[in-house]
């Protein structure tokens, strides 16, 4: 019996083979083997080496190499199922590096405009959190959040410009229209120069929600 449920798995998972997102040879899983080693390499020692106010930040990996190039696949050639493993990897970090809280955690992702959510089809911060509550047990407020104002694309823009581009941004979502002691953790997938998540922070702090800081799979600035 053993013999024969080993066989049906391996033809099931024969079947369901598909590219991997990242260099196109066939695996059963989000990545190949190679890709998923070379990801977990680029995992940061101390993802928590840039907790500390104004605004901490837990972070997975540093954004460059063939993690700038998953999450390039995730957003813009429609492969939301790359949002798992960054998500769990991100909880699993957060389970053995997390800094010390004493109120109840929430999680609410950074929102996409409407209208660029219908273009791209999901939410990667969204999947990310889900994956990342998944892990850790944390729960999801998947509508803490609203994004009221389309904004332009942040990557040409100077931090000042940022600032600007996102004033008024966003919204509180139905999740937070009573009051709330939780505190909120962020997450999103790239953290660069920090406008997205001050704009955000202003937001829920002016509404009474606490915030204790911003989980990202990926982060752009350097290393100490």
């Amino acid at each position: 019996m053993h013999t024969w449920t080993q066989n049906f798995k391996g033809l099931l998972n024969l079947f369901l083979k598909s590219n991997c997102p990242l260099c196109q040879r066939p695996t059963s899983e989000e990545f190949c083997q190679q890709c998923y080693r070379q990801l977990q390499k680029c995992h940061l020692p101390e993802p928590s080496f840039l907790w500390q106010n104004p605004q901490p930040v837990f972070a997975l990996a540093r954004y460059s190499g063939i993690l700038k190039r998953a999450i390039a696949a995730m957003k813009y050639e429609n492969q939301p199922q790359i949002a798992r493993p960054l998500g769990q990897w991100l909880g699993e970090a957060w389970l053995l590096n997390s800094p010390k809280y004493t109120q109840k955690l929430v999680v609410v992702p950074i929102p996409l405009h409407p209208s660029k959510q219908k273009q791209r089809g999901f939410n990667q911060a969204a999947l990310i959190a889900q994956s990342f509550c998944d892990t850790t047990g944390l729960k999801l407020k998947l509508n803490g959040l609203e994004r009221v104002r389309e904004t332009k694309a942040q990557h040409n823009l100077s931090a000042t410009e940022r600032e600007k581009n996102l004033a008024s941004a966003f919204e509180l979502g139905k999740d937070f229209r009573r009051p709330s002691d939780a505190l909120v953790l962020l997450v999103d997938d790239i953290y660069t120069t920090g406008a997205t998540t001050k704009s955000v922070v202003q937001t829920l702090t002016q509404g009474g929600i606490g915030v204790l800081g911003l989980a990202a799979a990926a982060v752009t600035v350097k290393d100490r």
